[in-house]
């Protein structure tokens, strides 16, 4: 680092400065006479994955930590023009390849010189000889990946970049063979042979060999996408596919391959054989971003100037200008993608400047929303779940992908993951039930399961992510507990959630389905797998939408309550929750009614009545039930046995 460093502040200055501010170096290592950093890179950042770029950063960071520091830009020299002694033709795709540069070379090939070598293995990287050194070399030092190809093994000296075909085969320079599912960005000669898979790793049949004379040094900036997908498809990750997939600056490519033509020159007896080749038809778009000075202050909630700003900026690498209240800033080529937004800009102010010396209060509250619980869907869940727990369930937490077996509904409508981790994890799930089942499978040998599920469902959506309902799913099996049971369970959940209009109906796939309704909306099923074996369903976030706190108050009647016991027969299709409904909706003097018992085709239905205002004669009951079995009679078909 020192090579593009100048500064007195000692290796652990340096790292301690960078981890406060920059990236993390998680440990250091003595070496010799020198120092290994160890450096967490994050995602956003690829410009820092290279020696020449923590060294700019450093010299950014270091003045605002007490140590004078300068960046030493590197001595990269353009190679004098030479003639066609040789030809290469490349013929690239710009949506595949954003740029590409290539050189031809003679060389000499040897071991490599112990200035890289021990460069290049004391950072994690194998010496192999001085020709594939210098591309490794190359991406240490420059921070943009590069490769080497033997020249004499390239069929018609052509290279054509195209997508791979479903089905075509390659053979890495490991050893390993790989069937292409198409997609991939690949390199072919003159007579079809795939020679490359461009970013990711060189071939068995163009790779450099202790005959090689004459190579062809080869930089090109790839479709971050397509890099991630090859990669993650084939399980090939390669340090080359881990900075190319992060998106590296293109402008930094042919920098790269001048530093490699360098090298090769000085440590390989290098030759230009022909005139190096830049395909760049789309240049970079540089972007301006532009903040004011009152959402610099406000967001970092210190009065830093606009002139403080501009100067941690300008030391990143930023071209800015300033006006009274506003500063605007030219975003270096490497960072375009990372610097997009003022609070991009902002950030980087901090973090410069030191989150460790903002000062450590709470920023002012100007307004506080009103506390809602019913409206708190988290505290409702919370309760739901308690409530199960007390009523002996137990939650579990399934995976949100499935099988194709497991996966209930047409496979066309699925979604579906691009890139499974197996066979077992290709769908998202439509429905909790399987993945409860299988738990039960998987506990054959356990005779009493109550079991329950909260989680998302996943349903597709065209040209949109997929919609994601939260769901609740129960599963009952026990010897003792009966589709009533589960029944029972639903209805005090909704009893304890305020909830006073779940119903229950028929006009499920089966006669063994029940369907669970909220008013006129069907919100979930239950299915009877086997008479003490039930399962149940529910539209978790239509069911928190009806929930309520409000209570309300009934005084209590200073009249007893008549009972009487009434034994229907007649109509097997009427529902239970018709007849209930029907016999309360004959007077408002029936408060209560329950199933008391079933045998065969007859119910015993328990009656309760009452009057707040009077004690009710025999009459009156008599009255009330001669009103009640007519109208069963009439619109359910049922009558007294």
């Amino acid at each position: 680092m020192r090579d593009h460093l100048k500064t007195k502040a000692t290796a652990h200055e340096i790292a301690k400065a960078m981890s406060l501010t920059s990236v993390s170096i998680e440990r250091m290592e003595e070496h010799k006479k020198d120092f290994i950093f160890d450096i967490e890179i994050t995602t956003n950042r690829p410009d820092l994955m290279s020696v020449i770029g923590l060294a700019r950063e450093a010299a950014a960071i270091l003045p605002h930590n007490g140590h004078e520091a300068e960046f030493i830009s590197p001595k990269i020299t353009k190679p004098s023009p030479v003639k066609n002694n040789v030809s290469l033709e490349i013929i690239s795709d710009d949506l595949l390849v954003n740029r590409m540069c290539a050189a031809v070379l003679d060389v000499t090939l040897k071991n490599s010189p112990e200035f890289i070598s021990e460069r290049l293995e004391t950072s994690g990287i194998r010496s192999l000889n001085n020709i594939v050194d210098v591309t490794n070399y190359i991406m240490r030092t420059i921070g943009h990946t590069a490769h080497v190809f033997d020249y004499d093994r390239i069929k018609g000296h052509s290279i054509t970049i195209r997508e791979a075909k479903k089905g075509e085969s390659i053979t890495t320079l490991d050893g390993k063979s790989y069937i292409l599912e198409g997609g991939d960005i690949i390199a072919v000669d003159k007579e079809g042979n795939i020679i490359d898979l461009l970013g990711i790793m060189g071939l068995e049949n163009s790779v450099v060999t202790e005959n090689t004379k004459r190579i062809v040094l080869f930089i090109n900036n790839n479709n971050t996408h397509k890099m991630r997908q090859t990669s993650m498809r084939h399980n090939i990750r390669t340090e080359a596919v881990q900075m190319n997939e992060k998106g590296l600056d293109p402008e930094l490519a042919l920098e790269a391959l001048y530093c490699g033509i360098s090298l090769y020159e000085e440590i390989a007896e290098g030759q230009l054989m022909a005139p190096i080749i830049d395909i760049y038809p789309h240049k970079k778009s540089i972007e301006n971003v532009t903040v004011s000075l009152s959402e610099i202050q406000r967001i970092m909630g210190i009065p830093l100037s606009l002139t403080e700003s501009q100067k941690i900026l300008n030391q990143l690498g930023f071209k800015t200008t300033v006006t009274k209240e506003t500063l605007t800033a030219i975003v270096p080529s490497y960072r375009a993608d990372d610097i997009t937004i003022p609070e991009d800009l902002i950030e980087e102010v901090a973090r410069v400047y030191g989150y460790h010396n903002l000062p450590s209060i709470l920023p002012p509250v100007v307004s506080i929303d009103p506390v809602s619980i019913e409206n708190d869907m988290f505290r409702w869940e919370t309760r739901v779940k308690n409530a199960l727990k007390y009523w002996g369930f137990t939650e579990v937490y399934t995976y949100p992908m499935v099988s194709e077996d497991m996966y209930e509904g047409p496979l066309e409508s699925a979604v579906a993951l691009s890139n499974p981790l197996g066979e077992e994890f290709v769908y998202m799930r439509r429905t909790l039930i399987p993945n409860l089942l299988k738990i039960v499978e998987d506990n054959r040998n356990v005779d009493t399961l109550h079991l329950f599920e909260i989680a998302n469902i996943y349903e597709a959506r065209e040209k949109d992510l997929p919609k994601e309902i939260r769901t609740l799913a129960l599963v009952i099996k026990n010897k003792t507990k009966d589709y009533f049971d589960m029944k029972g369970v639903i209805e005090q959940l909704a009893q304890d959630c305020g909830i006073n209009n779940l119903t229950f109906g028929t006009g499920g796939s089966t006669s063994l389905e029940t369907r669970i309704y909220l008013g006129k909306n069907e919100i979930g099923r239950m299915e009877i797998l086997d008479e003490h074996f039930i399962n149940a369903e529910i539209n978790f976030d239509l069911f928190l939408s009806h929930v309520s706190i409000k209570k309300t108050y009934t005084k209590l009647s200073k009249f007893p309550s008549v009972f009487e016991d009434i034994t229907l027969i007649g109509n097997n299709k009427a529902t239970h929750e018709v007849i209930v409904e029907t016999i309360k909706n004959t007077s408002k003097l029936v408060r209560a009614v329950t199933l008391n018992s079933k045998f065969k085709d007859a119910r015993t239905y328990h009656i309760e009545y009452q009057d707040k205002e009077k004690n009710l004669s025999s009459n009156d009951v008599k009255e009330i039930r001669e009103n009640i079995l007519s109208s069963l009679h009439k619109n359910l078909s049922l009558q007294e046995k």
